[in-house]
């Protein structure tokens, strides 16, 4: 048998991770066009192509190859971004998860930068090593995207390397053209390091900022 991939809701205390679909269309409208000056290197949809956007996830999620989720801010109630699970990889023979991917991330610019983005990294590790057993989650991003590869790399992640033309690119312009991509990791061993480091994050962002007292 082969591992199907499932979207349960995750909730954390900033964000709830919930199963994408066309709910979740409007909201991911305006997060998509806050500010695109970050989507340099990222898939995003234009506004006008969120419901195509959502129905290719969909189609993907139907192959039980992809889990999409949308990332709903617990203080506005609204979806600010998406997430997903992505390539299962059972390589001992069963229906047991060996490893997963988690990918097709963003965020609304006003988002990024909140803590966020670090909780829904926690809520997908912890269900993938707690409750699944993997033994390794990877995540992939454009090895030019440094953004991208600060963000992963503040979770714990370890760089495995860049593959050379491993990809294809969604840089605006290079339609038709193959990316390198750098390769992270996490692996069971060091899942505990890692989630400690990301509820301390989570914690801190949490907190609100000491009130300055008036002269």
């Amino acid at each position: 048998m082969t591992f199907t991939l499932n979207a349960p809701v995750l909730e954390g205390t900033l964000v709830r991770l919930e199963p994408l679909g066309h709910q979740h269309a409007a909201d991911l409208a305006v997060a998509a066009e806050e500010d695109r000056g970050t989507y340099g290197f990222t898939s995003v949809p234009a506004p006008g192509e969120v419901g195509s956007y959502i129905d290719a996830h969909l189609a993907a999620a139907a192959t039980g190859r992809l889990a999409p989720y949308a990332q709903v801010s617990l203080a506005t109630g609204r979806a600010v971004g998406a997430t997903a699970y992505w390539e299962p990889r059972s390589w001992l023979g069963d229906d047991a998860l060996d490893a997963v991917e988690v990918g097709f991330t963003w965020l609304a610019r006003s988002t990024q930068g909140t803590g966020v983005n670090a909780e829904a990294k926690l809520l997908l590790f912890r269900h993938a090593f707690e409750v699944w057993g993997v033994s390794r989650v990877d995540l992939k991003t454009d090895a030019r995207n440094r953004r991208s590869r600060a963000a992963i790399e503040k979770t714990g992640a370890r760089l495995e390397g860049v593959l050379r033309n491993w990809s294809r690119s969604y840089v605006p312009g290079e339609e038709g053209r193959l990316r390198d991509s750098a390769i992270y990791s996490i692996t069971a061993a060091e899942w505990p390091g890692c989630r400690e480091r990301l509820e301390h994050r989570v914690r801190s962002a949490a907190v609100p900022p000491a009130l300055t007292p008036r002269p």
